[in-house]
Order: C-alpha cells, then sequence, then structure tokens
C-alpha cells in the first residue's frame, strides 16, 4: 500500500512553533486524507455550519476559532491538508512532507470517502506515519468516513471502515458533511475533548514529577557526631 510522490511539490500554509493565541486552552487539530474525500467541508461545516460542496485544490489552510467546549471557550486550530494522498508507488516522500503537520496537531481526523475505495485505502498508511511521528497510543486518531448520503455510489462498506478501525485502535465514524451538520460538529468536538483530556493527563502528570520530595541535603554536623561515634566504637 503506497502513495505517490506528486509531480509539483505541496506547501502547508505556515504553522508556527507556537502558534499565536488568546489566553486559555488550546487545542491542535489536523485533517488528513486523499484528494476529494471532503476535508475543507468537513472544517467550514464545523466552524461555520454552512455546507460548500466545490473547493479549489488548497496547499494546506490554516483554520483559527474559538469554540465553546463543555461551557468553556477553546482556541482551536485545525490544520487542511491537500489532498494529494493515493495508492499507487512510492509514499514516502508524500508522507514526509506531511510530517511537519503530523508533529505540530495533537489530534488527527483520517477521511476516506464511501465512494472511492482508494481513499480508504489511503487511511492505513496514514496511521502508521501518525503513529511512527507520535508513538504515544493515546494521541487521538478518529476515522471518518464521508458523504454516507451517497449510498448508491458506495465502494466502502460500514463493516470496512470498523474493521479497519479495530485493526489499528481507533474510532470509527461514518458521516454525512452535506446533511448532517451535527454529525460533524460531534466529530470534531469529541476529538476536541480527547486532546483536552490528554493535555490535562500531561499537565498532571507534570505537577506530580515536580513535587515529588527532593532528598534532604546531609546535615554536616550530624555526619561529624556519626562518624566520631564510629571511630571511638573502633578504638574500644
Amino acid at each position: 500500500m503506497r502513495l505517490p510522490s506528486m509531480s509539483q511539490p505541496f506547501l502547508l500554509a505556515p504553522i508556527s512553533e507556537c502558534p499565536p493565541g488568546p489566553p486559555g486552552p488550546q487545542v491542535r487539530l489536523a485533517v488528513l486524507g486523499a484528494r476529494g474525500v471532503g476535508k475543507s467541508a468537513m472544517i467550514v461545516r464545523f466552524l461555520t455550519k454552512r455546507f460548500i460542496g466545490d473547493y479549489e485544490p488548497n496547499t494546506g489552510n490554516l483554520y483559527s476559532r474559538l469554540v465553546h467546549l463543555d461551557g468553556d471557550r477553546v482556541a482551536v486550530q485545525i490544520q487542511d491538508t491537500p489532498g494529494c494522498i493515493q495508492v499507487q508507488e512510492d509514499c514516502v516522500q508524500v508522507l514526509d512532507s506531511l510530517s511537519r503537520c503530523v508533529k505540530w496537531a495533537e489530534g488527527f481526523l483520517l477521511v476516506y470517502s464511501i465512494t472511492d475505495y482508494s481513499s480508504y485505502q489511503s487511511v492505513q498508511p496514514l496511521y502508521q506515519h501518525i503513529r511512527k511521528v507520535h508513538p504515544d497510543a493515546r494521541t487521538p486518531i478518529i476515522i471518518v468516513g464521508n458523504k454516507a448520503d451517497l449510498l448508491h455510489a458506495r465502494q466502502v462498506q460500514a463493516k470496512e471502515g470498523l474493521q479497519l478501525a479495530d485493526e489499528l485502535g481507533s474510532l470509527f465514524l461514518e458521516i454525512s458533511t452535506s446533511e448532517d451538520s451535527q454529525g460533524v460538529c460531534d466529530v470534531f468536538q469529541y476529538l476536541c475533548k480527547e486532546v483536552s483530556k490528554l493535555q490535562h493527563a500531561g499537565s498532571t502528570d507534570r505537577r506530580r514529577s515536580s513535587i515529588i520530595p527532593r532528598p534532604k541535603s546531609p546535615n554536616m554536623q550530624d555526619l561529624k557526631r556519626r562518624f566520631k561515634q564510629a571511630l571511638s566504637s573502633k578504638v574500644k
């Protein structure tokens, strides 16, 4: 299962090492998948509730918005990625060019279209690449079968998506971006919550490690006293 190198290189939108944003919780997500699976439409649907069916091929847009999550305002940054994933030859160059985005993000949506079997085949190598960059199995990854309203053109059965997700240890959902705004919102909100949990767990671990009591420095007077006692006992 391989992805091709592209005839023309693509560039992701610039991502700063510490992306600027308002104070408070911040969540960084990336949406990956083959061309035409609906990645951009999903993101715009989540952020604006509007559905736009046609998009010009993008070079990797970065969306930043404040969203409400369980009563809190969270700064969510979502990296869209170019739809240049196809399963043919030599996937290494394409995946390497995505590595910066993958390294930056904290949670991932891997999207395929139920009407395009080759886009489904793209999911596993992308998943494996993410796990290579993020070996921590807790990093949340959700596999999404999009365009669930186009049942007449289905090429990927729901059981195939579920089986792949089970094999990879991931969550799987089928949605229709065009017809189910709430379903799209649920996917992103769930991913945001999983990232937030991981962030909280990491900060808790850091706090715990910071409060581990340091061993007390030895009292020199006490050491001298014990040393004299040991010497006197030997002399006797």
